[in-house]
């Protein structure tokens, strides 16, 4: 199984690397798709230490999850999300979605109580700017 996590779920999830390690033992390719820039989905990956087979890179949902089926030969491929609009992304490009609930309570995965803060580098604002 090929096994995509959609950015915001993994941010809702209380320990992305512990479930990136527990999910290697059940899948053979994990990675993470985002519509946002490369550099806030490595960004989250290294202070969370994740180490993914794939991300979206400069791509957007769909096209990163059309990519990684060609690259990832495996018999199924999932996109785990907590939006609820992936899904229909998810089935565009055949790949099954599986929303994030559902997957933290199978797994026994924990979800964050809070929401992560914002990363002050996401924004194109600068507050230090007279």
């Amino acid at each position: 199984m090929t096994l995509a996590f959609e950015l915001e779920a993994l941010r809702a999830l209380a320990d992305p690397n512990s479930v990136f390690n527990d999910a290697r033992q059940w899948t053979e390719y994990v990675g993470v798709v985002s519509e946002k820039p490369t550099y806030v989905v490595t960004n989250f990956t290294r202070k969370h230490r994740v180490r993914q087979d794939f991300f979206s890179g400069p791509r957007g949902v769909e096209a990163s999850l059309e990519n990684v089926k060609q690259q990832f030969e495996t018999a199924r491929h999932v996109l785990v999300s907590n939006d609820q609009t992936d899904a229909d992304v998810a089935e565009s490009v055949d790949w099954e979605f599986l929303p994030l609930d559902n997957a933290a309570s199978a797994a026994g995965w924990e979800l964050a109580e809070a929401t992560e803060t914002d990363d002050p580098f996401e924004s194109n604002e600068r507050d230090d700017w007279p």
